[in-house]
């Protein structure tokens, strides 16, 4: 899918309205540029393709270039605000770093059925690879997931040849933990002393002793 965004040149201290935010494009052998784009258009690309999208940036009305989304910064209050991104300008022909998201998709049958916790470790493979070769998520299967501590290593995704994988690959992605029972210890009710026993508690002498005194 095709992502476009659009952008205008902004001074280093002007004044920016509500619903326009600030941006910097810059990479390999470029000076860093300051831009502005509309909020809700940012927002519109975050949601097709996230960091992980290659994005076409037409800066005023110009040729575009193809860049990718860095270090989205948004309001602290309000996580679904920006307030400003970086545009990171590609060159084509050379490899790049980055995170590709995993979207886990199905249902397991070790937690369904058998009542096991999904534990997700990881939300994002870092690779390597040109730009052409990214794809915009990759799937994980759960319903693999038959059996308790039945997991997906880093090593069984299936990615393009183009793309090189940097995690550890005996890492895993998801797995499938078994339920941890809380033990619970039963209270004992408390055992109601005879007499007897309450008056020596209180320092009184039982009565039997008080016939051994008369003898």
């Amino acid at each position: 899918m095709e992502i476009k965004l659009t952008a205008q040149a902004r001074e280093l201290k002007e004044k920016l309205a509500k619903d326009v935010i600030p941006a910097v494009l810059y990479g390999p052998g470029l000076a860093n540029l300051n831009l502005k784009l509309r909020r809700v258009d940012l927002e519109k690309a975050v949601a097709a393709g996230g960091e992980s999208a290659l994005v076409d940036l037409e800066i005023d009305g110009g040729k575009s270039v193809k860049v990718l989304l860095k270090d989205i910064q948004f309001h602290p209050l309000k996580n679904n605000v920006a307030q400003h991104v970086d545009l990171y300008q590609v060159d084509m022909k050379k490899k790049i770093t980055t995170e590709i998201p995993v979207h886990f998709v199905g249902e397991s049958r070790a937690v369904k059925e058998l009542g096991g916790m999904l534990i997700k470790t990881m939300d994002a493979i870092e690779v390597e690879c040109l730009p052409t070769d990214l794809v915009g998520h990759i799937d994980i299967d759960l319903s693999v997931l038959k059996e308790i501590h039945d997991s997906v290593k880093v090593s069984d995704l299936k990615l393009g040849a183009g793309i090189h994988i940097l995690n550890d690959m005996d890492a895993d992605v998801v797995t499938v933990a078994e339920q941890q029972v809380e033990e619970v210890i039963p209270v004992v009710a408390p055992v109601e002393a005879t007499p007897a026993v309450a008056a020596t508690k209180e320092g009184a002498t039982p009565a039997t002793d008080a016939k051994k005194d008369k003898k």
